[in-house]
């Protein structure tokens, strides 16, 4: 009842940003490591698929509130960027990337969990109100 298709994103998007903390932490921690090639996560282009969005044949539902299929590969993955290198050592991790993308994952997080707290407190207000 209450795990509606956009409740199952917005916790689809929270695990994915917690996962994205872990990794760029684990970035940011092997900056100085001789050889270490940086991992990122990839969600995004998984999601918009799912939902659709992407060309490409389209899954049908029959009810908006129906969830994704379970044989759909909907979670985060993490991949290791070896395309390039930023020393001579064999290191890519960019202590400025990992910064910025680690501010823009905080804010994508934020935008989740008030989205996630504005839909439970309508909730809420529905349960609050409906004994009246």
């Amino acid at each position: 009842m209450f795990l509606t298709p956009t409740m199952y994103v917005l916790e689809k998007a929270l695990d994915t940003a917690t996962l994205r903390q872990r990794t760029i932490a684990h970035n940011i921690a092997n900056v100085n490591t001789p050889g270490f090639k940086r991992y990122q996560v990839s969600f995004e282009n998984q999601l918009s698929r799912a939902l659709g969005l992407e060309p490409g044949l389209p899954l049908y539902r029959t009810n908006p509130y129906h969830l994704p299929p379970s044989g759909l590969e909907f979670a985060p993955q993490v991949t290791r960027d070896n395309s390039t290198t930023m020393r001579q050592d064999g290191n890519n991790v960019d202590i400025d990337r990992e910064m910025v993308d680690l501010a823009q994952n905080s804010l994508n997080f934020n935008v989740a969990v008030q989205q996630l707290n504005t839909r439970l407190a309508m909730l809420r207000y529905v349960i609050n109100e409906g004994r009246r």
